[in-house]
């Protein structure tokens, strides 16, 4: 067997065999993805997802190779896989690119003797463009979803909280129920007028940074030899023969055409105010979100149980929740999702655990 480029020998066992046709279909259904996505792509992200499916193409043609052709039974793809096939028909290529970036960086071939060196390469920079393309959708999404995600987890931890200290000193369930809801409305206002003054102070700083172009009108009045507008160029960070050059080319078209030749050009500036997003979407989304996310610890009260069923109950409906909002929050930075999903569990929990025994020391059990 070679290293460079193994194939199947008197040795093969039917276990490997067997590993070698879960890879062939499970190559086959991750290149169905990549054209799936390029389907929903136009330019040069549809050109990059083809390009990914053909490299999953070749890594196929390997596996048939030692397999010595096509097998009369092949087995199901692996449950990742074909979760990802069902996404990427379904739902945004967002999530699907979170997935597939996990996927590309565990590859199986980095352990297998029978994958070829090229291959364990592709899989390793595959990740890489997977992440690469994926930033993309998450710069789009880090204004208003930054805001939705915490504002739910915000909402869901601090109304669980307070329901179960409430709950734990054993007042009526009425009083327990308008505590939730005061509790949802005053978090739900607070957070989108905390979201509106952060994103909003956050534009009128990267305004305030950014270039003018106020003073374009006199630029046909500038001294061409003493060329102040190069003092601009070296504040902006250029040497001083870059600067001097650049604007001595400005003032020489202005004086050429006699008209205002603007001097400002911050392209990057845009994309940053893009990133922050709007102050008013962000507060809607925040207050929104806090609010679906408190009414959940509370919908118990609401339905008319009380005392331990619906504490029982209101742990379990949220504890659903931070696991949901915790994945996904995982599926979009790239990290495991039931790690993050379990992390968010904890430190939900081990709030509304704090507020249950203090509620305890200071009033009766919950009956």
């Amino acid at each position: 067997m070679s290293a460079k480029n193994p194939t199947a020998s008197p040795t093969t066992t039917a276990k490997d065999r067997r590993r070698w046709a879960q890879y062939l279909v499970d190559e086959r259904a991750e290149a169905r993805v990549y054209r799936e996505l390029a389907s929903r792509k136009a330019g040069e992200e549809r050109a990059i997802l083809i390009a990914l499916a053909d490299a999953e193409g070749r890594h196929e043609e390997h596996w048939l190779r030692l397999l010595g052709g096509e097998p009369a039974k092949l087995p199901v793809a692996s449950l990742r896989t074909r979760m990802l096939a069902n996404m990427a028909r379904r739902f945004g290529s967002i999530f699907v690119l979170a997935l597939a970036q996990n996927a590309e960086n565990r590859s199986p071939y980095d352990d297998d003797p029978h994958a070829t060196a090229a291959m364990r390469a592709d899989e390793k920079i595959h990740g890489e463009v997977v992440r690469s393309l994926a930033a993309r959708g998450r710069t789009r999404l880090s204004g208003s979803f930054r805001a939705a995600v915490f504002g739910a987890n915000d909402g869901l931890v601090s109304n669980l909280a307070l329901v179960m200290g409430i709950g734990a000193t054993g007042v009526a369930p009425g009083f327990v129920l308008l505590s939730g809801l005061a509790g949802l409305l005053a978090g739900a206002l607070s957070m989108a007028a905390g979201e509106y003054v952060s994103v909003r102070s956050q534009r009128e700083l990267l305004h305030a940074t950014q270039p003018n172009n106020d003073a374009d009108h006199v630029l046909p009045d500038l001294d061409l030899d003493a060329n102040e507008l190069a003092l601009v160029y070296r504040a902006r960070g250029l040497d001083e023969a870059t600067a001097l050059t650049r604007a001595q080319t400005v003032i020489g078209a202005a004086h050429a055409s006699d008209r205002t030749v603007p001097y400002r050009r911050q392209p990057e500036a845009a994309a940053d105010l893009e990133t922050v997003g709007s102050a008013v979407s962000a507060s809607l989304a925040s207050f929104g979100f806090f609010a679906s996310g408190a009414i959940i610890p509370v919908l118990p009260w609401i339905f008319g149980l009380s005392g331990v069923a619906a504490v029982v109950l209101s742990l379990v409906l949220v504890g659903a929740a931070l696991l949901a909002t915790g994945a996904m929050v995982g599926l979009l930075s790239g990290a495991p999702p039931l790690r993050r999903g379990l992390r968010q569990l904890a430190i939900g929990f081990g709030a509304a655990a704090v507020t249950y025994v203090l509620g305890l020391a200071f009033g009766v059990s919950v009956t």
